[in-house]
């Protein structure tokens, strides 16, 4: 049996869970197609999505055609759920984007598509509502032509659009045209098909272009695009034609070493963890004792798996195994994470192909005794999403949460109240930004020299690192200068201080060198047991670093950076002038705009903080044409006041402040 893990992506309301609904129809998985205004589809399982009408939580539902298994993966559309999107492409085996045949392509479109292309996913286009009034064809395919690759090809016509009996036809060997039209496209990419083309068109059968078709759409150069509607079924028959025939399925490698990748978490309803993961080879079967490592962490984990369902037929089934192509839910992985890898970690997903959020809010509990089950709600959340991440502020007894966007808070809100009984509340968003190193700085602190109250010697050099280089640490004295437990518990808190540098900020990059080590070795009084207050233990310098390298870092001194988003407008051209005005207010850098006679392109650069003023201003500036796409660029220096971040009870220069007051009394 082939295997063939596909997504279906789509800008929100585009259609695409509808498509979903009737694929599985189509396939005998369901007797009825569901809707998503009735709340009633396979994929949407929350009860917000059912309420919004929108996908939040990717769902996987498996079906066949023919003798290929599909397991077919329903993402988020909304942008505020790109997280979720990003770690579904990470198991696909090919994917159908549906593109609104009444709205065209949108912004979010145009993101999803580039990641596709970037990835190299194998990607048809399912053009779908052409039964909707206002749908369009021959508009929409030059569209896509257009805004998303050139190396598309229509698969047939579509005919009698805008009403319900809207249908559409598959070219085939006896339309010209499109033969015609399948030899301009691949020519592009294949010299020897141009060639024989050159010498006897004659020799190029349509059979043997349909088979070029395949080739070069499996190794994501051209697209081919259908019509259809997903709500009277027209175009579906053939698009299922089209993943049979053009997208890669492929036999797993059964007997080869365990290799998989686990791409979502949740809790099951006694709160245990269940863990998807997307087999690449070999086989887990229950009772197997199973290592997986991190991209976060060389350390890898074990622990035995005590059950396991696996997607089949339209139903999740317990089964004794899951094997190579397979998509399975694994039970008793207590420790698993998002992006871990579960033998071999070449293929474990990659975080990185969209940026982290860069907006943040406080939440809070309707009722302050709620607090701390809030934090286990939250905790559990983050699980399932590692792009959000918490921030605790035990002196003000405040939690911050990153975000992407506004809908976000409405999800997090209903999902507390719904799945924990938790009424919250959130405060104003505001950006995360982020600090960079000016120059070099040095400080050290000699074990029992005063002030110094830790029995430890520790010396740090801070130095710029270039930009996504991340943090480094290294040594300048002997490594077996001190227990080599003693120098990890320096990295790790040096690691842990640069998560909030001079200004409350994170500082990504840095390099970190120690350049002073020392310690007082274990030692106890006569005929007494180890006496802690002579010899030095890992809290000396946990303790000790973070007052070291806050010295050094305010030596070196810090920029605060904050985010910024590339945009992209178009907007009818007489609106041109209000909207350039409205872009100087929000502080952005736009380039000369492209004018044209009806509508013209703005691009530039937008602070991330005024992205949502600009999203609500758009529709009044442009008159409801306007479209704004937008996406994070990079950082840029803060100009004007210095935005500060709240500081947590864990900051360590409220740390250092604490120390050196404890040094002034020694």
């Amino acid at each position: 049996m082939k295997l063939l893990n596909l997504g279906i992506l789509a800008h929100v309301d585009a259609g695409k869970t509808s498509l979903t609904e009737r694929l599985l129809y189509a396939a005998g998985v369901i007797d009825e197609v569901g809707s998503v205004d009735h709340g009633n589809t396979q994929t949407d399982s929350l009860a917000l999505e059912r309420q919004r009408g929108i996908t939040i939580k990717s769902a996987v539902v498996s079906f066949a055609i023919d003798d290929v298994t599909v397991n077919l993966i329903d993402t988020p559309g909304h942008p505020d759920f790109i997280a979720e999107v990003e770690r579904a492409l990470s198991v696909l085996d090919g994917a159908v984007l549906v593109i609104s045949a009444v709205e065209g392509v949108q912004a979010q479109t145009r993101v999803l598509m580039r990641t596709l292309q970037r990835l190299r996913i194998p990607t048809l286009i399912f053009v779908n509502k052409i039964d909707r009034r206002g749908a369009q064809a021959a508009e929409v395919l030059k569209s896509i032509a257009d805004r998303l690759s050139a190396d598309v090809i229509a698969m047939g016509a579509a005919t009698d659009l805008g009403s319900r009996g809207a249908t559409f036809t598959p070219y085939g060997r006896d339309d010209a045209g499109f033969k015609g039209a399948m030899i301009e496209l691949l020519a592009e990419h294949d010299d020897q098909l141009l060639a024989t083309y050159v010498d006897n068109e004659e020799m190029l059968s349509y059979d043997a272009l349909r088979a070029r078709l395949a080739e070069q759409t499996r190794r994501a150069i051209v697209h081919p695009v259908y019509f259809g509607s997903a709500i009277t079924g027209a175009g579906t028959e053939a698009l299922i034609a089209g993943i049979r025939e053009l997208l890669p399925a492929a036999e797993g490698e059964v007997e080869a070493p365990v290799s998989g990748s686990v791409f979502k978490v949740e809790r099951g309803r006694a709160g245990e963890k269940i863990a998807f993961v997307r087999m690449f080879s070999g086989a887990i079967r229950t009772r197997d004792r199973l290592r997986f490592h991190s991209n976060r962490v060389d350390e890898g984990k074990e622990a035995k798996v005590t059950a396991i369902s696996v997607f089949d037929g339209g139903s999740v089934l317990t089964k004794p195994e899951v094997t190579a192509g397979q998509i399975g839910k694994l039970w008793g992985l207590g420790d698993i994470q998002i992006g871990d890898a579960i033998g071999d970690n070449s293929k474990a997903v990659q975080s990185g192909h969209f940026a982290p959020p860069t907006l943040e809010t406080v939440i809070a509990p309707a009722k302050p005794s709620d607090q701390g089950n809030l934090q286990v709600a939250l905790s559990q959340l983050a699980e399932q999403d590692p792009l959000i991440n918490l921030r605790q502020d035990d002196v003000r007894q405040e939690t911050y949460v990153s975000l992407y966007g506004e809908v976000q808070k409405e999800v997090i809100q209903t999902t507390l109240a719904n799945e924990f009984g938790l009424d919250v509340t959130f405060r104003e968003t505001t950006t995360i930004c982020i600090e960079r190193l000016d120059g070099i700085g040095a400080a050290v602190e000699f074990n029992k020299v005063d002030p110094n109250p830790f029995l430890a010697t520790v010396g740090l050099r801070v130095e710029p690192a270039p930009v996504n280089s991340g943090v480094s640490f290294r040594l300048e004295v002997e490594l077996g200068s001190m227990p080599y437990a003693f120098i990890k518990a320096v990295e790790e808190t040096v690691r842990e201080t640069l998560r909030q540098g001079v200004y409350g900020w994170e500082i990504p990059d840095a390099s970190v060198v120690m350049t002073h080590s020392g310690y007082s070795a274990r030692q106890s009084h006569a005929h007494a047991v180890f006496d802690k207050s002579m010899s030095s233990t890992a809290g000396d310098f946990r303790n000790l670093t973070p007052l070291v390298l806050m010295t050094a870092l305010q030596e070196a001194g810090t920029t605060v950076y904050e985010p910024m988003h590339r945009f992209r407008l178009e907007i009818p051209t007489d609106t041109v002038r209000g909207v350039l005005a409205a872009l100087t207010r929000l502080r952005a850098i736009p380039q000369v705009p492209a004018l044209g006679a009806e509508t013209s392109v703005l691009e530039g650069e937008i602070p991330a903080a005024a992205v949502y003023q600009l999203e609500q201003q758009l529709p009044g500036l442009s008159r409801g044409e306007g479209v704004l796409e937008s996406a994070f660029e990079r950082y840029q220096p803060v100009t004007g006041p210095i935005p500060t971040r709240p500081r947590t009870d864990n900051d360590p220069l409220n740390r250092r402040d604490y120390l050196l007051h404890v040094l002034r009394r020694v």
